[in-house]
């Protein structure tokens, strides 16, 4: 053998494949600096806590430069790190220090628009013949003065903001300081993909695309239908907002959005194992879309699924009917459910709050996660069971909320600050008076309060997520016999090795399962008092089991296919 030949150890480019994603919202993780922020050296500390969960990867929300009128969603420089995170050095040492736990790093990457303060902004803006005079979406005024169409912005008003330098309307679907790039422009997909490759030369593993199907909006500027008062509501934009009075059938969904995440997909096959989880900010189409920008080996690898980010506690029929719409819908499709995120109100208040028995209904929506076909995304604080936070109006910092306050409070109430010792100023996460207040009622869930309880949530998630790696059929195995009652749910996961029953009794009577002749019950966490005997399964109220079954010798290609 030729010394001089390097071998290249094998690389699984699958593994994003049934992965457990823990998210993080870096403003309020931890801060190592004492300025009541989070940054990077504050996640580097708590890397070990989070490959001690039990996860595959992070996902950290924008740290890009920035001047934070969106919290790092408006980004002035995509290859920089903002001073209040740190700097490059301090990314690279997270990379290093997560490679090292074993834990992959995704990065939120906001493609389809930047901060008014971007240089390729200032520079649009200055003339229209400029070098960048045609890198954002600019149109005349109609001939009374008004914009050029009816699109509205998802942080309310007009999608339409006159600038008095080029005398024209520029568009936004956010804020008037979150201008929407021009991807008709080739030149404009050729610099965003120069910012992935560069942030994939310095060792991320992949990427969640912020509002990936908001690319592109339609050359001829038409004007989005009204939409039915029944369909006026979604986890991004609620009906108090009027955002949601239209169809929007122009202002995002293009078909010309493939060819550029073919293109994205082709920049990082260049790397030996990225992967890309796209979010779909859509309630109309987005399971349509999640099978259109999933589909094959060119497009991305999953998308971000918002089924359960809004509305009230999932009965057994409506899970049903969500994995049943994707089986008809994404066939081909590989999702990324998800419970809670930065946007959203906590699952734990939404689902929870008013729950006789709280603590195992939680444990309950976790194992049921974790035995969905799919990738997941874990919330921080979610496996602390944290609730929604009340935040005053004083101390709001979302520009969503401050617009639609009272009736929606906005995004603040689930991005107050980690709560890790409950003695500590601040509960452990800064020595400064944080960026929100530290909700007072998280002290008593702190992560040391839970490592010392036998029985917490943080040890149920510890616990679940370690089934799930001691089984893999849980992560990439395929799904069938999907049923549901009013009380239980029941589906099979299976791959060439092993088929498991997950039974859950979504209810408050006891429910009972005929099982196959040589069922075994596996799971071993206290939730888990179910009694098997005589091959019946009897579940109590709030309650699931995992069971072991004769092998269905099923292919898991072709169960794919069926959901």
């Amino acid at each position: 053998m030729n010394s001089n030949i390097s071998v290249v150890p094998d690389v699984d480019k699958d593994w994003w494949r049934g992965a457990v994603i823990y998210q993080i919202y870096p403003r309020s993780y931890q801060d190592a600096n004492g300025d009541g922020i989070g940054d990077l050296k504050g996640i580097t500390q708590r890397l070990p806590y989070i490959a001690g969960l039990g996860v595959d990867a992070v996902w950290i929300s924008p740290f890009f430069k920035s001047p934070m009128k969106d919290f790092g969603y408006d980004v002035s420089d995509y290859k920089d790190v903002d001073p209040i995170f740190g700097n490059l050095h301090d990314f690279d040492e997270l990379i290093k220090t997560a490679h090292h736990l074993g834990l992959k790093i995704m990065i939120d990457l906001v493609l389809s628009h930047t901060a008014d303060q971007h240089e390729w902004f200032k520079e649009s803006r200055s003339s229209r013949d400029n070098e960048y005079h045609d890198w954002y979406v600019w149109a005349d005024a109609k001939p009374d003065g008004t914009a050029p169409n009816n699109w509205l912005s998802i942080f309310g008003g007009p999608a339409w903001t006159w600038d008095t330098t080029r005398c024209q309307y520029y568009m936004h679907n956010f804020l008037t300081s979150q201008p929407d790039l021009n991807f008709h422009n080739p030149k404009v997909q050729d610099a965003l993909l120069d910012v992935a490759d560069f942030w994939l030369a310095r060792g991320v593993d992949g990427f969640r695309l912020d509002t990936i199907n908001f690319y592109f909006c339609d050359k001829l500027l038409r004007d989005n239908p009204a939409l039915p008062d029944s369909q006026r509501n979604s986890s991004i934009a609620p009906s108090v907002n009027p955002y949601n009075f239209q169809n929007h059938l122009y202002d995002k969904n293009q078909p010309e959005n493939i060819e550029f995440l073919e293109r994205l997909r082709g920049v990082m096959d260049e790397y030996p194992a990225a992967a890309a989880v796209g979010e779909v900010g859509d309630a109309q189409y987005g399971m349509q879309i999640l099978a259109d920008y999933t589909a094959g080996d060119k497009r991305m690898q999953m998308c971000y699924s918002f089924e359960f980010l809004s509305g009230d506690a999932p009965d057994a029929p409506r899970i049903e009917a969500v994995l049943r719409s994707f089986m008809t819908e994404a066939p081909e499709s590989w999702s990324c459910w998800a419970f809670s995120n930065h946007d959203v109100v906590r699952h734990a208040t939404r689902w929870a709050e008013h729950h006789p028995q709280q603590h195992d209904y939680l444990c309950l929506m976790t194992t049921l996660i974790l035995c969905l076909r799919g990738s997941v995304c874990l919330y921080q604080g979610e496996e602390l069971g944290l609730p929604e936070a009340d935040v005053a109006f004083e101390d709001l910092q979302d520009p969503y909320g401050i617009t639609f306050w009272p009736k929606f409070k906005g995004r603040d109430g689930c991005r107050t600050p980690m709560p890790w010792e409950h003695e500590a100023l601040n509960a452990g996460f800064s020595g400064h008076q944080p960026w929100l207040p530290l909700a007072e009622p998280h002290r008593f869930l702190s992560v040391d309060t839970q490592q010392e309880a036998e029985h917490s949530m943080l040890h149920f998630y510890q616990s679940s997520l370690a089934m799930r790696r001691k089984h893999s059929v849980l992560a990439k195995g395929g799904l069938s016999e999907l049923k549901a009652t009013d009380q239980l749910l029941q589906f099979v996961r299976h791959d060439d090795n092993e088929s498991l029953l997950c039974a859950f009794n979504i209810s408050d009577e006891a429910v009972t399962v005929e099982l196959p002749v040589g069922a075994e019950n596996i799971a071993e966490h206290a939730l888990f008092n179910s009694t098997l005997s005589d091959q019946s399964l009897a579940l109590p109220a709030w309650s699931a089991s995992i069971v072991r079954i004769p092998h269905l010798h099923l292919s898991t290609k072709t169960d794919a296919k069926e959901l």
